[in-house]
């Protein structure tokens, strides 16, 4: 598919034409601050925005929309603004499969297009990544994979990791998969980003390495010098 990217600046930086970004906050004061003015801009231009996030915050997520000048009932009423509980995308059934959100996150990018809007801005609180699901310890393979959706369309895709609710290791790791960051309030280009080829080899190796300590090394019987 071809795009044409084109440059937006929000978050003291200009994003150009790599759109999958990794946003750390320290709660949500933070993400809406920062975020605000890319929301904003987006329904300013017209463009289709879809959130997911945690459905016991998402009055709150709305009440914050509207405080930042959108009119809210109305944009959700034409399909500008779609505001989506986890369990209606990555935590649908629950479980996490890649697979399945992998597709349907596609398909959330294409019904852009298709409802006539040029630019699709995708916002995921990633706090569904720490419920105690099947398969969610798959969210780093799943975060490299979405590198090779993103660069397909000419949508915005930023994941939010709130870094008062996630370990070292994790925030490591995603870190490493996304081409563009926002730490500090400030967005940038990532100089730790990881491409998915080489992420997804280094976490095979990973996992054949927990699987020998898992099962220990062989044990030799009589053996004689």
């Amino acid at each position: 598919m071809e795009t044409n990217h084109r440059s937006v600046h929000f978050a003291g930086g200009v994003l150009e034409r790599q759109r999958h970004v990794c946003a750390f906050f320290n709660g949500m004061d933070e993400e809406h601050r920062v975020l605000r003015s890319f929301i904003k801009d987006g329904f300013e231009r017209g463009e289709r925005t879809f959130h997911l996030v945690d459905p016991q915050l998402r009055d709150e997520h709305l009440r914050r929309l509207a405080e930042a000048g959108i009119d809210v009932q109305a944009a959700m009423h034409t399909g500008q603004l779609e505001v989506r509980p986890w369990r209606e995308g990555p935590l649908r059934g629950d479980r996490f499969d890649q697979d399945t959100w992998l597709v349907s996150f596609e398909e959330v990018l294409q019904a852009g297009p298709a409802a006539g809007y040029a630019q699709t801005r995708f916002l995921a609180q990633m706090e569904w990544a720490l419920v105690d699901l099947p398969g969610i310890e798959d969210l780093i393979e799943f975060e490299t994979r979405v590198n090779y959706v993103v660069p397909k369309y000419d949508d915005i895709v930023i994941c939010a990791y709130d870094l008062s609710k996630f370990g070292s290791s994790v925030v490591v790791d995603a870190l490493r998969t996304h081409p563009v960051v926002i730490l500090g309030g400030l967005l940038q280009e990532n100089p730790f980003f990881v491409p998915p080829d080489q992420f997804l080899l280094e976490l095979r190796e990973r996992r054949g390495a927990t699987r020998q300590r898992t099962q220990g090394e062989p044990t030799l019987h009589g053996t004689q010098c």
